[in-house]
């Protein structure tokens, strides 16, 4: 990233958790506190949305059969074949990847200049990701739950089978790695919405001394 957007005067926030923890209504709550919130899986995905702006590539590398005919990826198609090939998963990844961080750092530079303090990146793979996240941000903040609770969740929230959630947590590192990679931990164990804003609203969201 540029210098302007290692600012001194600005915390950069990396917000993970694992498939119903909460993240996303805690990466809320911080955005109505008033930090700029930069949805990382969001933008990956409008990459290769109809007419994103992977579409063309991916289409000149695998072929037009990994397209929808409404102009987006064919998620399930390549799915298929990034499971059956890793190198195929690492040519998609060459190509997703740095239209991901341009955009993301094209949006940091707004909230910048929009006037934010506090920056956070959702991104729900972040422990996954290894050190490309974490140089780049000042705290990790986890949001955790146990496991069973995010099953329930999720199956209540998504009418997933519980077979089926348990194997997206299974694909996405495990707790006791999220919790070693975290700075700062929200357990959010509670049914009620305001125990999790008073423990958002508490952190100490301040750029921290060099």
């Amino acid at each position: 990233m540029s210098e302007q957007l290692h600012s001194n005067h600005i915390l950069r926030l990396g917000l993970t958790g694992g498939i119903g923890s909460g993240k996303s209504t805690v990466a809320q709550f911080l955005s109505e506190a008033g930090a700029g919130v930069i949805d990382a899986d969001a933008i990956s995905r409008a990459t290769t949305a109809p007419q994103g702006s992977a579409i063309a590539a991916i289409q000149a590398n695998f072929g037009a059969q990994y397209i929808t005919s409404e102009g987006a990826l064919d998620r399930d198609a390549m799915r298929a074949l990034v499971f059956a090939d890793a190198s195929a998963k690492r040519q998609l990844e060459a190509i997703v990847h740095p239209l991901v961080a341009a955009e993301i750092q094209t949006q940091t530079a707004q909230a910048i200049r929009s006037g934010h303090r506090v920056i956070v990146f959702d991104v729900p793979l972040l422990v996954e990701s290894g050190k490309r996240w974490r140089s780049q941000v000042d705290r990790v903040l986890l949001v955790d739950c146990t496991v069973q609770l995010q099953i329930e969740r999720v199956m209540a929230r998504n009418g997933l089978s519980k077979a089926a959630v348990e194997q997206i947590i299974q694909a996405q590192a495990p707790r006791s790695a999220k919790l070693a990679a975290a700075d700062w931990v929200i357990y959010n164990e509670s049914k009620s919405f305001e125990d999790l804003r008073a423990k958002v609203l508490s952190l100490p969201l301040q750029k921290p001394h060099a």
